[in-house]
């Protein structure tokens, strides 16, 4: 092969030129930059990897989830880096947990399966009255999530599998109730303190730094007194209101919408009953549930001799304690209101009816439907703006994906603007000014999105001027953004910052002087306790911190009980310096039978779960588990860039 290369090294030129540079015409070098960075490898579990791209779309799917159950949720705090780390060690956990259950042979027959599903209200809501199971309904169901019946149940199946990892970890997790009550004592004894405080603000009141002082500080600390980054941008924002607004609907679609859809847009019909229930749950003794059906059928014998005494016999007899005192009155409802087998009785009857015994998962209830309201149809006229507004809201919803998909494509393909995409899409091109990296102070929307942020800032968005790549701001919204001018991040001038210089020398030298004189005092007083100047005695415990800072309660908890009293230093930080008293050991109060039970209760929780994490530990050792990304620290500028091997 390498001698045909040789001979015919033109015609192999030719060869590479021609697969090489389409690729490159097509993809662009940051095509291929991007789809190497989708490569990297994040993490590894047993020999396989976990990549970037896959860690991607397991974070987006927490977050979507999260939006969906929490919609208020801060979305600064699902694009944190801490956020994504979070996700990525999730993914590794269920790598470790699927490889030992691999590993182990742990295996879910189909009887544990079907145990599995029947426990699932949305999987036991599609079984018919006759017992038997829709499986049309079943299929249309997982559908609707884009999942195949095969797919869910071997997923559904693989977590079954993964639980048992666990298992035995778990029903081991008994300790002794002595063995729980010596630890929880100790862990909420109390004990008897003095303290004596050396505040910072105390110490600072008391010095006067020169010009010099300032100076010499400043240039100590000039990364201190930095003025951020900043940028002058516009930037282009897409959602389903922006494409509405170029929606226009002709006069025969609305007439036909309404045509089609005027009696749900009406109202839904709604319903009043009153019923008399006889309680028996679902999961009482059949026996029970047998009684309670007697009993229903004694009473149904008894209205439907005499109707007009329902609401006298609800009231007497009915176990439902919000509907009995009104007769068994249960007011007006619609459709979806009520459970099923309630609901099918109520809106198959005709007004005055009274049911047989209807059987629910509560019990048995006798109904009685009197009253009907059926909503009133509008006119077209009544009804143009709302079947607009619900026709237009329709069409945006559907032209959505395909706005986005241009949007995101033009800003991409001519990245040097935003006006072509902006032209095209009907869009208006905003502009900001003063814009950091970290949202600022009150900011909303898209500038207080941290993945747009991120975004803007990147290293060539800024050098090069370029569009960012379209971003997802919330939930149906797409950002783009582009730096018009940028100020690096600069010390700014000593006159300017002058006063901050000052109360941060105050601040520094303030603690350093308290904690001097906390220092030199607590020698003192360990040297001749009776010259100790020191609060009144209190008591504190872990459950009762008296509102002290926890590194005093901590100091007090730790000092030996062997050797009281003794006295501890505590280092403050910025607030200063304390000193600590341990008089005496107070054991705590005896809790009662009920607290004692939780507690213990609690405390084997606690046991457990240090026993999984340890089991999990070593299983992560096992399968060679490694996540390549450095872990995010509080506080600082994180990236979760992979740490080079």
């Amino acid at each position: 092969m390498f001698d045909f290369i040789r001979k015919h090294t033109k015609v192999t030129m030719a060869l590479l030129f021609l697969l090489i540079v389409p690729s490159f015409i097509l993809l662009g070098v940051d095509g291929y930059n991007r789809s190497r960075e989708q490569g990297v490898i994040v993490a590894k579990v047993d020999g396989k990897e976990i990549i970037r791209s896959e860690w991607d779309r397991a974070h987006q799917n927490d977050v979507d989830r999260l939006r969906a159950t929490t919609p208020s949720l801060d979305a600064k705090l699902l694009d944190s880096p801490e956020a994504r780390y979070a996700t990525l060690e999730r993914l590794v956990r269920e790598r470790v947990i699927a490889a030992a259950a691999d590993k182990f042979k742990l295996f879910t027959n189909d009887q544990r399966l079907a145990r599995e599903l029947q426990q699932s209200p949305e999987i036991a809501s599609l079984l018919r009255p006759d017992g038997t199971f829709d499986m049309e309904r079943y299929r249309q169901l997982l559908g609707s999530q884009g999942l195949s019946h095969e797919m869910f149940e071997a997923n559904v199946r693989a977590d079954l599998s993964k639980r048992q990892v666990f298992l035995g970890i778990g029903a081991s997790g008994f300790p002794s109730s002595s063995s729980a009550d010596l630890a929880l004592d100790a862990y909420f004894e109390k004990r008897e303190i003095q303290l004596a405080r050396f505040n910072t603000a105390d110490f600072a009141a008391k010095l006067s730094p020169t010009d010099a002082d300032l100076e010499q500080f400043y240039k100590a600390n000039e990364k201190l007194f930095q003025a951020p980054e900043q940028a002058s941008i516009e930037y282009v924002l897409l959602d389903v209101d922006t494409v509405k607004k170029n929606i226009t609907i002709n006069e025969a679609d609305l007439k036909t919408y309404y045509e089609q859809n005027a009696q749900r847009l009406s109202g839904a019909e709604e319903r009043r009953a009153s019923h008399i229930l006889i309680a028996a749950p679902k999961t009482a003794p059949a026996a029970e549930r047998e009684k309670a059906k007697a009993k229903a059928e004694e009473l149904l014998a008894v209205v439907k001799k005499a109707p007009d005494t329902f609401a006298d016999v609800a009231a007497k007899n009915s176990q439902d304690t919000g509907s009995a005192p009104g007769g068994g009155d249960l007011d007006f409802f619609a459709r979806g209101a009520m459970v099923k087998p309630f609901e099918d009785a109520a809106f198959s009857m005709n007004k005055g009816d009274i049911s047989g015994v209807v059987e629910s998962d509560f019990g048995y209830h006798i109904i009685k439907l009197t009253d009907i309201k059926v909503p009133t149809q509008r006119s077209f006229e009544e009804m143009r703006s709302e079947l607009e507004a619900d026709l237009k809201k329709q069409q945006a919803q559907k032209k959505f994906s395909e706005a986005a998909e241009a949007f995101t494509n033009g800003v991409y393909e001519q990245s040097d603007s935003l006006k072509p995409v902006a032209e095209r899409l009907k869009l208006e091109i905003k502009t900001a000014s003063h814009v950091t990296r970290q949202p600022a102070a009150g900011a909303t929307g898209v500038l207080a999105n941290a993945k747009f942020l991120n975004a803007l800032f990147a290293p060539d968005t800024i050098e090069k001027k370029r569009n960012t790549e379209a971003v997802e701001v919330a939930p149906s919204q797409l950002a783009s953004g582009r730096i018009v001018g940028y100020t690096p991040a600069h010390t700014q001038p000593f006159a300017e910052v002058k006063d901050s210089v000052r109360q941060r020398w105050l601040a520094q030298r303030g603690a350093q002087e308290a904690r001097k004189e906390g220092v030199a005092k607590l020698a003192a007083w360990k040297a001749l306790p009776a010259s100790a100047t020191l609060s009144a005695p209190l008591l504190v415990s872990r459950d009762q911190t008296q509102k002290l800072p926890p590194q005093v309660v901590d100091a007090a908890l730790r000092l030996n009980a062997g050797s009281l009293p003794a006295f501890a230093g505590v280092d403050l930080g910025a607030q200063g310096y304390a000193i600590v008293k341990v008089g005496k050991v107070v054991p705590r109060d005896a809790p009662d039978q009920a607290v004692a039970k939780q507690e213990r209760d609690q405390y084997a929780q606690w046991w457990t779960s240090a026993e999984n994490l340890a089991y999990y530990n070593g299983l992560k050792e096992r399968f060679k588990a490694e996540i390549l990304v450095a872990k995010p620290v509080p506080g600082k500028a994180n990236t979760n860039e992979v740490v080079l091997q």
